[in-house]
């Protein structure tokens, strides 16, 4: 019995490390609701929904799940070829699945997430997120960054102020951002399957990271 238990433990363990080594991105430094500190000056750009995309990866002890996410709408303001504010609406009901392929499988998954367990989608069906900091940078260690983005990040009723790296481009007042980030859902409240509050979970633990990876059109 000895050896069954620490073979299962093992086997767990190795599980949980090779779902993590799933996609990755930068993780976000976390803290209260920020107040905008940005003037949001200059021209304000419209963001093309039908150009933007939200991609998400949520990850388990056996396995990942990856999917995309619409945004519904958004706009930023340039002001001499520089970002100096905007916010993102986010269409919650908009969540989907792409690595299931069996629609009942996929269905029973994307009800899940909708549901009070996760996003709460019902009572919930928009997130947000508004930039209340930008700060240039040029840093060899971040090559794909140019940019150090603080905002206020709101999902369910839980408004946070994140902060990460991104790549920011204005070319012909086309603007083009992209981050890549990993959030911690418990922040957020969302609990369920966390083995930082629930006990005894063996292989149904579901990591407390899901990363997102955006990329935003503005025009």
């Amino acid at each position: 019995m000895k050896n069954t238990l620490a073979l299962f433990i093992i086997l767990s363990a190795f599980m949980f490390f090779v779902a993590g080594c799933g996609k990755s991105g930068k993780e976000v430094k976390v803290g209260d609701k920020q107040n905008s500190s940005e003037t949001k000056t200059g021209k304000p750009l419209t963001v093309s929904v039908s150009e933007s995309k939200i991609e998400w990866t949520g990850k388990k002890v056996t396995g990942q799940h990856t999917g995309t996410i619409n945004i519904s709408k958004g706009e930023v303001f340039e002001d001499n070829g520089k970002l100096t504010g905007g916010m993102i609406e986010i269409d919650m009901t908009s969540i989907k699945n792409v690595d299931l392929t069996d629609a009942e499988s996929n269905a029973k998954l994307i009800n899940h997430l909708k549901s009070d367990d996760f996003f709460a989608v019902g009572k919930y069906p928009t997130a947000k997120f508004e930039i209340t900091k930008i700060e240039e940078i040029n840093d060899i260690n971040k090559p794909n960054s140019n940019a150090v983005i603080t905002g206020n990040l709101t999902i369910k009723d839980v408004t946070k102020s994140i902060t990460f790296p991104a790549e920011i481009k204005i070319d012909n007042k086309i603007l083009k951002a992209k981050a890549d980030i990993d959030v911690d859902r418990t922040d957020f409240n969302i609990k369920y399957g966390s083995g930082k509050f629930f006990e005894n979970l063996g292989d149904k633990v579901i990591s407390d990271k899901f990363n997102l990876s955006f990329n935003i059109t503005a025009k």
